[in-house]
């Protein structure tokens, strides 16, 4: 669970989950929304497949990801035993 506090604490992160609520997108047309470096977007996006927030898959010369909620659905259900 620290991995997927610590994807979810950077803003650029979220940012990218943001837009792959869209749909999947490949890592260029991500890295095409931010004014970052394409290793930089990368990063970014190896710490949310790490923290199993998105998956990715490759489809000849490009990397497509998506975003998963299943680890969310495991954090929400821990975070609701508090509430009581």
């Amino acid at each position: 669970m620290n991995l997927l506090f610590k994807a979810l604490h950077d803003p650029t992160r979220r940012a990218i989950l943001e837009l792959l609520r869209e749909g999947p997108l490949t890592a260029g047309d991500i890295a095409e929304q931010f004014h970052l470096s394409k290793p930089t977007i990368s990063h970014h996006l190896d710490l949310l497949r790490q923290a199993e927030l998105v998956t990715s898959h490759k489809q000849g010369l490009y990397i497509t990801y998506s975003l998963t909620t299943t680890v969310l659905d495991d954090l929400l259900s821990w975070l609701l035993q508090f509430k009581s």
